[in-house]
């Protein structure tokens, strides 16, 4: 009789955990003692995304789990594909302290499959928003930026790259209004990341990300921050139109979106658009402090723009008259305020003009 081999075994239990916890949705049944799995939210990839109660606690709150399930039949690569998971759990768990970002509530591993349970958000996604309440105008999505780019900082400040930012990816609370960022792809990376070195012909290696949403250098699993900018600029473009990135054409020359007819925003707007989506990293925003400072300056451009092209009053005879005589003594340190105040005031504007040329530029 042919013995199987403990690692196909063990991947074939992998195949039937995962089978077995998509015929427990909607039982009685509980998995690992305490989930009560009510439906399937998602599938991609690398699993499974569940809606669950944890019946063991008081009002049976509710929860997300994903399952995560690296399709490998080497035990030593997936020993290292469980390091990985352990790791990159611990961080998400210590990024569930921000606001905008679902808490991590538990991990673990049950035969080779691996589980994420997170804290479930009630609210629907912007992709459901659009198709709900229509198209964002300008400010609307200007807006959504403000109240977005924090929480992306913040991850960026913890060497954190999402690398699946889209419409379905980011929930308004239903509660509070706010912005929250689900489905982080840096566990799937990691876990691709594991196959990708490994030796295992049987490995299966997948790219992270949602195609047109990630920027080219996301497809070598070599995500950046600004990979995250470019994401988040295609999905300003899909408040904008509605369309995904698949939808609009692209320039041969130099594989950008042609965008710029299918919208109506400002020049300085439509200019922090264009950086935010540039296919060469060099060209596109690095930071996500550079398009809070574009976003900033943006605001001040009309009326910096006219400041440029209005000139300096004339002093006629009737303002001379106006002004207080010469011959009025005026003490020591009030003329040096005043001297102090009008070259603060030269001072700054001098900056917002230079500013507003580099930026026009």
């Amino acid at each position: 009789m042919n013995k199987i081999s403990p690692q196909i075994k063990y991947f074939h239990e992998s195949i039937l955990q995962q089978t077995r916890l998509s015929q427990m949705c909607g039982t009685q049944e509980l998995f690992c003692d305490r989930y009560e799995i009510v439906r399937i939210l998602g599938r991609g990839g690398f699993g499974i995304t569940y809606l669950a109660k944890n019946a063991v606690l008081p009002g049976q709150p509710w929860c997300v789990i994903k399952q995560l399930s690296p399709k490998v039949t080497n035990t030593s690569i997936w020993e290292k594909a469980y390091q990985r998971f352990e790791k990159e759990a611990q961080t998400l768990a210590k990024l569930g302290s921000h606001p905008q970002i679902p808490m991590l509530l538990d991990y673990f591993e049950v035969n080779g499959t691996f589980y994420l349970v997170q804290e479930y958000i009630h609210g629907y996604n912007l992709a459901y928003d659009v198709k709900r309440n229509g198209l964002k105008n300008e400010a609307e999505v200007k807006q959504f930026l403000k109240e977005i780019l924090p929480v992306l900082e913040y991850l960026h400040e913890n060497q954190i790259v999402h690398r699946d930012i889209k419409p379905q990816n980011l929930l308004r609370c239903k509660y509070d209004q706010r912005f929250v960022l689900i489905d982080f792809g840096a566990v799937k990376e990691e876990l691709a990341d594991v196959c990708e070195n490994s030796l295992d012909s049987d490995a299966t290696c997948t790219f992270v990300g949602t195609i047109g949403f990630a920027p080219p250098e996301q497809f070598s699993l070599r995500s950046v921050y600004g990979s995250d900018i470019y994401a988040l600029g295609m999905t300003c473009l899909y408040l904008l139109t509605g369309k995904g990135p698949l939808e609009f054409a692209y320039d041969h020359n130099t594989d950008e979106v042609c965008w710029q007819k299918e919208v109506k925003v400002s020049n300085s707007f439509a200019k922090i658009l264009g950086k935010m989506l540039k296919i060469s990293l060099k060209e596109r925003f690095q930071t996500i402090d550079e398009v809070k400072r574009a976003l900033d300056l943006e605001e001040y451009v009309p009326s910096l723009t006219q400041c440029l092209t209005i000139q300096s009053p004339k002093v006629n005879n009737k303002t001379k008259a106006q002004e207080p005589s010469s011959q009025k003594y005026v003490p020591y340190i009030q003329r040096t305020a005043i001297a102090i105040r009008e070259w603060k005031e030269k001072r700054q504007e001098k900056a917002a003009f230079n500013n507003l040329k580099q930026y026009l530029h």
